[in-house]
């Protein structure tokens, strides 16, 4: 039988997302925000008061250990909740905004909408 997840380890897990990517001061792990978690993952909101940039952090507790992914962003947490919801971008929506910019004027047009 193998033995439980220790309760401690999502704040190990935390301490690998411990530090801005951008100007390294420490986050304050009280102030990390769960915006979603199920058994083994946990995703994390956290905003540097220093710089003002913020990490969205992916934290993956299993028995083979802990890892974390990390994506710096200007997202808010409402932000992110809210695009979590969103449908996925596919390859017709990059076309169609490529396509947008490259008319200048069209991109000006629909801006003036």
């Amino acid at each position: 039988m193998k033995a439980p997840l220790s309760p401690n380890s999502f704040w190990n897990g935390l301490n690998l997302v411990s530090r801005c990517p951008l100007c390294e001061s420490v986050f304050d792990p009280l102030e990390a925000k769960v915006l979603g978690e199920n058994d083994q993952s946990h995703l994390l909101h956290i905003h540097c008061r220093k710089c003002g940039h913020a990490l969205l952090a992916l934290v993956v507790v299993s028995r083979g250990g802990i890892s974390s992914l990390g994506l710096v962003t200007d997202c808010t947490s409402e932000d992110a909740l809210r695009f979590q919801g969103s449908r996925p971008i596919h390859t017709d929506d990059v076309i169609a905004t490529h396509e947008l910019l490259a008319d200048g004027q069209e991109f000006v047009r629909v801006l003036q909408e």
